[in-house]
């Protein structure tokens, strides 16, 4: 799938590499670590990500600074600048409409800073494996000490050709992985960052603390975390997901931090991302024409055949007609099941 890259400068002399592709409604993805906008499209651990989220969506995302095609020295690693980058991206998309907004791992943090400030923006929110507290936040020592280690290793051992130093760091995101899928991984961590950004963006992870925001946020919200998340608890997305009001959580089976195109809670990803949002109608009525929707939409409604030829200037004849290859499109046999279909992903 063909992806458009641009650069963009932000007013503190930062320069960002963000991508676009697909048509869909626009969904804009927070950067999250490891990313890199040309390298991913190859790799089987972000590929299936990007290819579906291209498929239902104006998918925008971009290199954090220190990394990827962003690359460069990283610093304001913070949270202002983190919701400055986002802002930066978002305008230089040009959105007209409201748009889902997408924070895995440690996007969330952006994300919800944004989804604050942008509510009108903002029409769906989506976490997937986020927190709002990082690794030295979190009143646990051993898990922090773990973390701080490391972070050192990552100064120490990243650039080298052997990857056992970056190793340790792969077998946490993805230990279900396969060989092959290591191996990406940790040529990714090796071209996508240096040792001194490795170590300092995972030092800025840790001092995260956004919980004061989570009360704030007043758009849809949808949490997904993998329930042996090794990198992000469970119960970060848990404190997520209680500390917004009306936001819906799942439960995802893994132990992957990134989880992989051959994995059951992949899918349930998908459905549910698919389902939050409303792509899992369209894609339902996807055969059906615009009239044959019309027609559908009228159905859903509670109007009779009569009351569907009035509204619409046809006959009761038409309706009728039309409500037959509706049902074939759709491998349904009665009203009460098209109309359920139609309200599936409302």
């Amino acid at each position: 799938m063909p992806q458009s890259i641009r650069y963009l400068s932000t007013p503190d002399g930062a320069r960002l590499a963000w991508a676009s592709m697909g048509s869909g409604p626009p969904l804009v993805k927070a950067a999250n670590w490891l990313s890199h906008l040309e390298y991913d499209l190859e790799s089987p651990l972000w590929r299936h990500w990007i290819q579906f989220f291209g498929e239902h969506f104006r998918f925008i995302r971009y290199d954090e600074r220190g990394c990827g095609m962003t690359g460069g020295d990283p610093r304001g690693l913070s949270l202002p600048h983190w919701l400055a980058d986002l802002e930066a991206v978002v305008e230089a998309a040009r959105l007209q409409e409201p748009f889902v907004l997408l924070g895995i791992s440690q996007g969330a943090a952006a994300c919800l800073a944004y989804a604050i400030k942008h509510p009108e923006r903002v029409s769906r929110l989506i976490l997937y494996g986020g927190y709002a507290r990082g690794a030295y936040q979190r009143d646990d020592p051993e898990f922090a000490l773990k973390y701080h280690a490391i972070a050192d290793i990552a100064r120490t051992g990243w650039a080298e050709e052997n990857p056992v130093f970056r190793q340790v760091f792969t077998s946490r995101f993805m230990p279900e992985a396969n060989d092959m899928q290591v191996r990406w991984f940790n040529e990714l961590a090796r071209i996508t960052t240096t040792a001194e950004a490795a170590g300092a963006l995972l030092d800025s992870r840790a001092m995260v603390n956004v919980t004061d925001l989570l009360p704030q946020v007043h758009v849809p919200t949808l949490v997904l975390h993998g329930r042996e998340d090794a990198v992000v608890p469970l119960e970060e997305g848990r404190l997520i997901a209680a500390g917004i009001a009306d936001a819906q959580f799942v439960e995802l089976e893994s132990r992957n931090h990134v989880l992989l195109e051959d994995e059951p809670a992949w899918k349930r990803f998908c459905e549910e991302v698919l389902g939050f949002t409303g792509q899992a109608q369209d894609r339902a009525l996807a055969p059906l024409t615009e009239r044959e929707r019309q027609i559908i939409t009228a159905l859903a409604r509670g109007q009779s055949n009569a009351e569907i030829a009035a509204a619409l200037f046809i006959s009761d004849k038409t309706v009728r007609n039309s409500l037959t290859r509706i049902f074939e499109k759709l491998g349904v046999r009665s009203r009460t099941q098209a109309m359920a279909l139609w309200r599936k992903g409302e």
